[in-house]
């Protein structure tokens, strides 16, 4: 840390952001993490296409790890949220923990919140993989399997359209409004079953998922994604307005950095592949890009 705080405030300490901490304390930054608890990443069951990983790892291993190697070359992770962000001066002022806190340069890792369908038991059951929330991560488990997808509009019929890559037992629970869903063609040309049923009558039942659908016609399926939606966790670089996408997703160049000089941004608030390996990636060119620019405000030459 310089002139008593971090030369770096890394907000989210998921993959991205931890990331982003070995890379800046191995620069030999100061660099704090706030860690505002709980990161998507905590909700994978197993990992299997994470490399490195044959046999698959948990979201809490990866997380552990991660963590631990951030800590071992003197990154400061804190548990807590930043409230508010502001430019101060040729920096950033942020409130965390009731101080402020001033840092040169903020990479936003905060990520996106799921829309997780309103049914009891949904957090125990992504626990367990009954329902799960990306089919690029884990369709490969779903094969021969029967799976539902529950949407409310095109999205839904799209990742059906996705998931038959493994299995032809694929069924779209449609619970949004009916013009909300204009590819039912498509979906019959894939041979993808359509239920239209809302949300209440779809049941978490042991290790099955069940739904009822037209004539009081009950299914059972070994498996439901969600395909509901997420939220970007964008409030912060909003608040100094920084250019987003029509998804309200961050934009950023090919650096990472947002339109906000000094801001850069990494991970899942960016871009929607949502993918650990992506936000690595992106956090690592970040990483480079703010001790670059930082060595050159010092007056150093950068290549």
């Amino acid at each position: 840390m310089s002139g008593g705080g971090p030369e770096v405030l890394i907000i989210g300490a998921g993959p991205a952001g931890l990331t982003a901490a070995t890379y800046l304390a191995r620069f030999r930054r100061g660099v704090l993490v706030a860690d505002g608890g709980a990161p998507r990443a905590c909700w994978i069951p197993v990992s299997h296409n994470l490399p490195g990983f044959p046999h698959g790892i948990t979201g809490d291993a990866i997380l552990k790890r991660m963590t631990e190697q951030a800590m071992e070359f003197d990154a400061v992770i804190e548990p807590g949220r930043v409230e508010a962000l502001a430019r101060d001066g040729d920096g950033f002022t942020a409130r965390l923990n009731g101080r402020e806190v001033r840092a040169r340069a903020v990479l936003l890792a905060t990520g996106v919140t799921d829309h997780h369908p309103d049914l009891p038991g949904v957090e125990r059951a992504i626990e367990r993989a009954l329902v799960r929330i990306c089919p690029i991560c884990d369709g490969y488990e779903a094969i021969g399997k029967s799976v539902a997808i529950l949407g409310k509009d095109d999205a839904g019929a799209r990742e059906a359209a996705f998931v038959r890559t493994y299995s032809d037992q694929v069924t779209l629970i449609h619970a949004g409004p009916a013009d909300a869903l204009t590819k039912e063609d498509e979906l019959r040309r894939l041979g993808v079953e359509l239920i239209r049923a809302p949300i209440d009558n779809v049941r978490l039942e042991g290790d099955r998922v069940t739904a009822l659908g037209w004539g009081g016609t009950f299914r059972v399926f070994d498996l439901v994604y969600s395909a509901l939606g997420t939220s970007p966790n964008a409030d912060l670089a909003r608040s100094l307005d920084a250019r987003v996408s029509d998804d309200g997703r961050l934009i950023v160049d090919d650096h990472q950095a947002t339109s906000v000089a000094g801001l850069y941004a990494a991970g899942d608030v960016v871009r929607g592949l949502n993918q650990i390996a992506v936000a690595g990636a992106e956090a690592a060119l970040a990483a480079t890009a703010i001790h670059n620019a930082l060595r050159q405000a010092d007056g150093w030459m950068v290549d």
